[in-house]
């Protein structure tokens, strides 16, 4: 849809009363700052909105739901805009962009963090070091709170303090008909179950409250690079190192092309490496004991494992996941990684399209095997590793061979699948998957709720969850 049409929609519908009593921010298509503000990170997705609002509480919340169901306006909703598949815009609808709520309170003697839906991940980490706590947050800073949180949350701290879905203690939600629905083990545990992992399919929550952990502010983290030749060496001892591996230790095996970045050689440049990176949650001297048969391994290209504070942890990535590129991504839960898994895995390291691109295995398992899968809806918690493909590019017109790549990565991988995929790390292509990111038990459960909550599906863009069929 074009800029034209998105505002010929708006065009047909009187804003000015509803305007008056919403103390945020509205913005349509032809607006100054339309054009920036309809901009996802996912360059890929390119869509024009009717409207977007930017809600400054739950009341404007309130008013933009029965705003755009009354006007039939589709309704997307944003958080940190990462939404790989675009579910966080929309053509021709609304909205809901979450940017301008960004309170944050910490209660450090209970542990206890207090967050509003368009918190990103580096202002909520800023706020708990303060304090020495931290929660399990995403790998790139820029990632939103919400998001991240409802598909499950994957982060340095999963295996010491779990998922960050586990760590969600309550949940204010604003439902489409309108009401205001508090979500916790002693109310409507219910929807707290199904916000454990299900995405947004059941309301839009305006404040999360998490569990805290003390963390660093110093930890053992960073990166070791590899040169590609190495890669079925590093691959086997990363494998073999699982299975001894403290739940203190979260580490991920990447392979990529290298990036001329300074703290590698210039004549690595453009090559295939293989890098291990990741993190130690407990005490530096304790991290040094049980990272030492890691430090060991001879000759890397660049050892940048060290001390260094959480926060700068938290923000190591970001130079290489920056918003603008096209992206495709794949992943699959593995149920390990035997040596024919390695084969394919270096074999595909060598056809790799994009100097971009990635592909990624981080352990799970620890404290996020630990949670009885019965406790949230987030599935496959048996899981040792997941596969994280990540095509990304500048050109446009190159994305079929790099999604061509992307696929033939993930198929090849599919023998050693557990079964399903992540929900946060799917693309619009994987909507038929999410009933395998459940389990058929836990699906049909969120399939209930989903009719509970939002009969009409009016919440689709999102990992859908269709709503029950009503029994006769």
């Amino acid at each position: 849809m074009s800029v034209d049409s998105a505002r010929t929609t708006v065009d047909r519908i009187d804003l000015d009363t509803w305007a008056q009593d919403f103390a945020g921010e509205i913005i349509q298509a032809g607006d100054p700052g339309y054009e920036e503000a309809r901009k996802v990170w996912n360059e890929s997705i390119q869509r024009h909105p009717a409207l977007i609002v930017r809600p400054t509480g739950t009341s404007d919340v309130v008013a933009a739901v029965a705003y755009a169901r009354s006007h039939s306006l589709e309704l997307a909703l944003r958080g940190g805009s990462h939404s790989i598949a675009g579910f966080s815009t929309t053509d021709g609808g609304m909205v809901i962009d979450l940017s301008r709520m960004k309170g944050i309170r910490i209660d450090p003697q209970r542990r206890r963090a207090y967050v509003q839906g368009g918190v990103l991940w580096k202002e909520l980490d800023k706020e708990t070091q303060e304090f020495g706590l931290a929660v399990t947050g995403g790998l790139i800073s820029s990632t939103g709170v919400a998001g991240f949180t409802l598909g499950g949350g994957i982060g340095w701290l999963q295996r010491k303090h779990g998922l960050a879905c586990d760590n969600l203690k309550s949940a204010d939600v604003v439902t489409v008909d309108g009401s205001f629905v508090h979500a916790s083990e002693n109310e409507n545990s219910d929807l707290l179950w199904a916000l454990r992992g299900g995405g947004g399919n059941f309301g839009i929550v305006t404040s999360f409250e998490f569990e805290l952990h003390p963390v660093g502010p110093d930890v053992m983290s960073g990166l070791m690079f590899f040169p590609g030749e190495r890669a079925r060496e590093i691959l086997t001892f990363y494998r073999d190192f699982y299975e001894q591996a403290p739940n203190d230790v979260t580490l991920a095996a990447v392979m990529r092309l290298a990036p001329p970045a300074p703290f590698l050689p210039e004549e690595v440049h453009g090559k295939p490496i293989i890098a291990l990176a990741g993190m130690h949650a407990g005490p530096l001297d304790q991290a040094a004991q049980d990272l030492r048969s890691l430090k060991d391994l001879a000759e890397p290209i660049a050892d940048l494992i060290a001390p260094r504070t959480y926060l700068q942890m938290q923000t190591l990535l970001d130079a290489s996941w920056q918003p603008g590129f096209q992206n495709y991504w794949k992943a699959e839960y593995l149920t390990g990684l035997p040596d024919d898994a390695i084969d394919v895995l270096v074999e595909n390291l060598d056809t790799i399209t994009s100097p971009l691109s990635d592909f990624k295995i981080p352990y799970l398992g620890g404290a996020i095997r630990d949670v009885p899968e019965s406790d949230s809806a987030y599935g496959h918690r048996d899981a040792p590793m997941i596969l994280n493909i990540n095509a990304r590019w500048t050109d446009e017109a190159d994305a079929d061979r790099h999604i061509k790549w992307t696929r033939n990565l993930w198929e090849a991988m599919q023998p050693y699948s557990g079964g399903g995929t992540y929900t946060n790390f799917t693309s619009l292509d994987d909507q038929d998957r999410t009933p395998d990111s459940y389990g058929e038990a836990k699906y049909r459960r969120l399939s209930e709720l989903k009719r509970r909550y939002d009969p009409e599906n009016v919440l689709h863009l999102n990992q859908n969850i269709l709503p029950a069929t009503p029994r006769s």
